[in-house]
């Protein structure tokens, strides 16, 4: 999982570093510099049209996701209750999923390393559950979603700190 991540902001730099350009006077296709915010692209209301690129980024892709909604939220230590921000995070999932019907996600809950794995198994799965219950209620069928615990057994981070346990403390979602 965190080689995937990695490797995904690796594209992500690159794409972002062979970029040319544009200066301010061209009349053309719409220039990065002039993006709004990071939503800009699939959620702003454009069309875009499958297997259509935008932003160098393929539309209803994990890295869409990643890119344009963010893929993961997180939680408090030994609680699966939504913060106000990872409800955000999922309201937006949610706006994505509808404007892709064809994709479907797995939801994988994860732990910091601290309890006993079957805890952290537990937990992970209430975590991944708490996410999952959150977009059906925003209106996405519960056929789209489906839910895996890694309890502790895949730290984004490794290390036995205060910021490394935070980071762990999540649930991922994946595009099938």
């Amino acid at each position: 999982m965190f080689f995937r991540a990695l490797m995904m902001l690796a594209v992500v730099f690159m794409v972002a570093g062979c970029a040319s350009k544009k200066d301010k006077g061209d009349i053309g296709d719409v220039r990065v510099e002039e993006r709004q915010d990071i939503t800009a692209g699939p959620l702003d209301g454009t069309e875009v049209y499958p297997g259509q690129a935008v932003g160098g980024v393929m539309p209803g892709t994990q890295q869409d996701l990643v890119v344009n909604v963010g893929d993961r939220v997180f939680f408090g230590y030994d609680q699966y209750s939504l913060t106000p921000e990872a409800q955000h995070t999922l309201e937006m999932q949610a706006e994505w999923l509808k404007r892709y019907p064809n994709v479907n996600v797995t939801i994988a809950g994860h732990c910091d390393e601290r309890g006993t794995r079957e805890y952290n198994l537990a937990l992970g799965e209430r975590r991944a559950s708490a996410a999952k219950d959150y977009l059906t209620a925003l209106g996405v069928p519960v056929s789209r979603i489906s839910t895996i615990s890694y309890g502790k057994e895949r730290p984004a981070v490794l290390g036995s700190t205060p910021s490394a346990w935070s980071q762990n403390r999540r649930s991922v979602t994946e595009v099938q």
